[in-house]
């Protein structure tokens, strides 16, 4: 790998110097050299042939050589950071003192031997070389991070937007509903919906692997898919799911995607609740506050992640009388971490709702939230969290 090209620029009044110079450093192929006589002009031409480095003159009629210094270094100057190597016709300790004060970088009493004044130069044009490149990286990062942000915004903006808003919520017969999402610092792709169609109710929860826009991409996908399948009336779960998989795999493989959800459907009617789909545990709760889980596990397979899962795809039914109710959830509040790495976990958020079954679902909602959130305490949030509470009027 060839040397980085340096470029010198000499301050000094004595043309005699400058050509001096510019014979030790003619040899150099790799080093470009710039003369100026006048200091007032220092900045204009630093900012034309932008040297690595900088010599300069201490003693020049036209202007102080420490006052030129500072004039280098001043905080707007575009000579601030290039490494200033200042050369003196005598080695006088404090008037390097002041010229280290002021912000040079060395000092050499001129004229030097050719062979440390190129070995200066070198140093000091690489080490401002090797500063700008990690400048340059800091700023691409900068820009990235950036962009990541505005990435993330845009996923999180995307998952409010589609979510039930309360009026709907509260139009739904025969259930008292309350919904709750909530998205990580650093965003997953979790979804609900609650869609009332034809006198029954579809009620879905699902979480797409990763993190960001594509998890979000896929998981608005999945809200267009099965909005779209409920208006062409499509009434058999096993069949919803299945097309519903295919057009989410169809379309993740288009995009040259790895991402899948898991996802739980539920069709609700008359007290009746169906159910097909894998997702975490299915929380029934009795008017009394007993819990009962259900394992999701055998009743599908993760959507997009195969093209036919038909196969895998069954149905599971239970049926509520007044009071009676379910609780769906993401993990992100399972595996909500606290500060020593402890998980919150399913028994702990059956003990809650247990607990507190007999307020209404807003209050259950606010209680299980409030409770996530002090066992996080301080712990960064990583994933989303995802709550539904339903309940039989």
């Amino acid at each position: 790998m060839s040397n980085p090209q340096i470029t010198v620029l000499l301050i000094d009044d004595q043309p005699i110097i400058g050509e001096a110079i510019r014979r030790i450093l003619a040899a150099e192929i790799n080093i470009a050299f710039h003369y100026c006589s006048d200091p007032t002009q220092a900045l204009k031409i630093a900012q034309k042939v932008h040297p690595t480095v900088i010599l300069q003159d201490l003693v020049m009629p036209d202007m102080d050589g420490l006052l030129l210094v500072r004039f280098l270094r001043a905080k707007d100057a575009p000579t601030r950071d290039v490494p200033l190597v200042v050369l003196s016709s005598k080695e006088d300790p404090t008037i390097k003192a002041k010229a280290f004060a002021l912000g040079a970088n060395d000092y050499l009493v001129k004229l030097p031997d050719a062979a440390e004044l190129i070995a200066r130069i070198r140093y000091h044009s690489n080490a401002y070389i090797n500063f700008l490149k990690r400048q340059e990286a800091e700023e691409r990062l900068k820009e990235e991070n950036l962009r990541l942000s505005a990435e993330l915004d845009v996923t999180r903006r995307i998952q409010q937007m589609i979510l039930p808003k309360d009026t709907e919520l509260n139009q739904i017969e025969g259930l008292e509903i309350a919904g709750f999402m909530e998205p990580a610092s650093d965003v997953g792709g979790d979804y609900y919906d609650v869609l009332y169609h034809n006198g029954s109710v579809k009620i879905g929860i699902g979480d797409v692997t990763g993190h960001g826009l594509e998890s979000g991409m896929v998981m608005l996908m999945v809200q267009t898919a099965i909005r779209t399948l409920l208006n062409q009336n499509e009434t058999n779960p096993i069949q919803f799911l299945q097309v519903l998989n295919q057009t989410i795999y169809d379309n993740v493989q288009r995009i040259n995607s790895d991402k899948n959800l898991t996802l739980i459907l539920l069709d609700y009617q008359n007290n009746r609740i169906r159910f097909s789909g894998q997702h975490e545990f299915i929380i029934v709760v009795r008017a009394s506050g007993k819990v009962e889980l259900i394992d999701t596990f055998e009743l599908g397979f993760p959507v997009g992640l195969e093209e036919d899962i038909t196969d895998f795809i069954s149905e599971a039914e239970i049926y509520l009388n007044p009071g009676d109710g379910v609780v769906l959830y993401t993990d992100g509040i399972t595996e909500a971490e606290n500060e020593w790495g402890e998980l919150y976990g399913i028994e702990r958020l059956c003990e809650i709702i247990s607990e507190n079954w007999q307020k209404t679902v807003n209050e259950i909602k606010e209680m299980i939230i409030n409770d996530v959130r002090e066992h996080i305490g301080k712990q960064q949030v990583y994933d989303d969290i995802t709550l539904l509470v339903l309940k039989q009027k």
